[in-house]
């Protein structure tokens, strides 16, 4: 995708720094900072409570594009950065940390998350050569983000980027040893209450279902409570029913001290959406546009992807289609639901449709282009920049 930039006026950059100063301003209604470990204190003062809705962008950060941002009003933008590209590329050439910069310098604030992907080794042991290649690698591209970064995450998805039968006590060792170190780091290039970097672990997945609660997941959430520099957890409800989303914050949020907070740098219905990939299109999209009444959802996105739509024809598809029509308030639902909490620091939600997204289209690929704000690529461009899906920007907008 084409990335299109758009100088921001100074009143605009002035008009956004002022609001944001106002909402850190903000406070959480105090209470003491003290934790397990005998009332000692972090050094930087916590993030409040915003409950901001922002723009996700995934592994995508280098996608940016400014005029679409702020055509959706986003003021906070959200991705990840995998540890292994630091032994391919310097961190401070990386098109991931300098699309994080552009966005620090063009007023906008940032979440980062630091994966670490174990899907194809074993996490190496607390003191051994191999833990010592990780920190050493972690050490290259902390410099490059602490004091720019708002929000830092340790670690992606752990419980999914690990092997399955290593998601146990060498998951808590490893991503222990991992913050106690991004903590230390964040002390010596960034310490002090001024310091603009917060510390999350990041996050957890599918904890609505009772298999996933398993006994590390527990000692996970209790090195959060207890270590004072953490400030919260982040969670990824990608859920098959918006009702298991309270689920996460059922379970999660008791598990934290009461001044914690918490990130939603992910949640969609793109289970719910699967179901539906292989429904018959509504009969009167067929009829308007020349499609046999037996032709599925997929099929019709397949399409589109292969030759994008017209905006019209991409909205009658969705809006025509119970399954989507009666969730397009997804949005403006589950902001409801996380800022009820009074915890809610940042959520995102995603952005662009990417190029994963498409790739080999099928009746089983999980839709996730159906998340997007802006349909990227499956709906023809507007001018210089791409359309918005159907259904999500005005509640995003709304949400602002």
């Amino acid at each position: 995708m084409p990335r299109h930039r758009l100088v921001v006026s100074a009143v605009a950059i002035a008009g956004l720094v002022a609001v944001t100063f106002a909402v850190v301003a903000l406070t959480t209604g105090g209470g003491d900072r003290s934790s397990d470990r005998g009332g000692e204190r972090a050094d930087v003062e916590p993030l409040p409570a915003l409950g901001v809705l922002g723009a996700n962008y995934n592994e995508n950060l280098d996608q940016l594009d400014f005029r679409e941002l702020r055509q959706a009003r986003a003021s906070w933008v959200r991705g990840f950065y995998p540890l292994p590209e630091a032994d391919r590329v310097p961190p401070s050439e990386s098109e991931t940390i300098t699309a994080v910069h552009e966005a620090h310098d063009r007023g906008l604030r940032t979440v980062l998350s630091l994966k670490f992907p174990k899907s194809d080794s074993s996490f190496p042991s607390p003191g051994s050569k191999e833990m010592a290649a990780e920190l050493a690698r972690l050490d290259r591209v902390l410099p490059t983000v602490l004091g720019t970064v708002d929000v830092v995450t340790i670690g992606n998805e752990p419980f999914i980027e690990s092997r399955r039968n290593e998601r146990d006590q060498r998951l808590n060792r490893f991503y222990e040893a991992i913050a106690r170190h991004v903590i230390e780091a964040r002390a010596e290039l960034c310490g002090g209450a001024g310091c603009s970097t917060h510390l999350f672990m990041g996050a957890l997945n599918r904890l609505d279902l009772a298999a996933n609660r398993t006994p590390a997941v527990e000692r996970y959430l209790a090195f959060v409570r207890k270590t004072p520099e953490i400030e919260g957890v982040d969670l990824h409800p990608h859920v098959p029913d918006e009702a298991r989303i309270q689920d996460f914050l059922d379970y999660t949020l008791p598990r934290l001290r009461p001044e914690q907070t918490f990130l939603v740098t992910e949640f969609s219905l793109v289970s719910y959406w699967k179901r539906h990939m292989t429904d018959r299109i509504p009969a009167a999209f067929a009829r308007r546009y020349a499609y046999a009444p037996d032709t599925e959802v997929w099929q019709v996105i397949g399409d589109a992807i292969e030759h994008p739509f017209r905006s019209r024809k991409w909205n009658e598809l969705l809006a025509q289609s119970p399954w989507f029509e009666s969730k397009k308030h997804l949005l403006r639902d589950e902001m409801a639901r996380f800022r009820g909490t009074g915890r809610l620091a940042v959520a995102t939600y995603g952005f662009p449709q990417i190029s994963s997204m498409t790739a080999n289209w099928s009746a089983t690929k999980t839709p996730w282009l159906l998340n997007s704000v802006f349909a990227s690529l499956t709906v023809q461009p507007h001018g210089r920049t791409s359309t918005p899906g159907y259904a999500w920007i005005d509640d995003f907008r709304r949400l602002q």
